[in-house]
């Protein structure tokens, strides 16, 4: 079994409902953020690969156009803008084009936190 991985990074702002730094949390505020995907599969023979890199690109940036420079909380779907709903929206969007997909990351570099989705292959979606 391969796996192949690919990232791309969106800038974004949200508010968020919480017990700490409450004031901070709902007022407008961005992020850096980094997602990554990992497809799970066997190359196909003819080509050598699980999956063209440059397709993995073009449904990638889809995705990533739905978050680029966006308020968060105004995305379609998404739910409260958290890093776990941030995942469930990328695995929506990208997996009926990526047969495989099997992890979705997403990363704040500046802060050291990261939330991971892992499909456990039983057919369930994450939910946001």
């Amino acid at each position: 079994m391969w796996e192949v991985t690919k990232s791309f990074g969106f800038e974004a702002a949200h508010t968020l409902s919480r017990t700490v730094d409450v004031e901070a949390s709902r007022r407008v505020h961005g992020h850096s953020y980094v997602a990554e995907v990992t497809l799970r599969g066997v190359p196909e023979p003819a080509t050598g690969m699980v999956m063209d890199f440059g397709e993995l690109d073009r449904v990638l940036r889809e995705v990533r156009d739905g978050l680029d420079h966006r308020l968060l909380d105004a995305v379609e779907d998404l739910g409260p803008a958290t890093m776990e709903n941030i995942c469930a929206w990328i695995w929506r969007h990208a997996a009926p084009e990526l047969p495989g997909l099997a992890v979705v990351t997403v990363r704040r570099p500046s802060s050291g936190e990261t939330c991971r989705y892992v499909h456990d292959g039983a057919g369930e979606e994450p939910v946001g």
